[in-house]
């Protein structure tokens, strides 16, 4: 039932906790995970104009998913990971519809009401807008 699920990332203790259901449903379903790591592109530009070198602006990257590549890793899960670059919710929308992906597991960021209906949540985006089923984990 859920064999390729996508396991979006931001390298927050919200996404370990994410990875622990995800892991949990592949090892069910005998399925894989792919991580799915994007980079704002506001955050893109920063990195540039701090005059990082492209191999540190990498390393940091790879960084931010290291913690949930462990967390598989000692489940024994099979993965793959893929950093992308765009705004993150529509960024990760359009990668989970165009890769018919079973499932897509995303942490909440825990905004209030208010900051919510202010500031919009990559979650939210996620949940209304991608074709498969969305577990949000809180």
């Amino acid at each position: 039932m859920y064999k390729r699920i996508l396991l979006a990332t931001d390298g927050s203790e919200h996404s370990v906790r994410s990875t622990k259901h995800a892991a949990a449903l592949a090892k069910q379903f005998g399925g894989t995970v792919e991580i799915v790591y994007v980079v704002d592109g506001n955050k893109s530009k920063e990195d540039v104009l701090h005059n990082m070198s492209e191999y540190e602006i990498e390393l940091k990257r790879k960084e931010k998913t290291r913690s949930v590549q462990e967390v598989l890793e000692q489940e024994g899960i099979s993965f793959k990971t893929h950093i992308l670059h765009g705004e993150p919710g529509p960024t990760i929308v359009e990668h989970a519809n165009e890769n018919d992906y079973d499932c897509v597991v995303i942490g909440s960021r825990g905004h209030n009401a208010l900051q919510e209906m202010i500031l919009g949540s990559v979650s939210h985006k996620v949940v209304k807008r991608v074709d498969a089923p969305v577990m949000v984990i809180k």
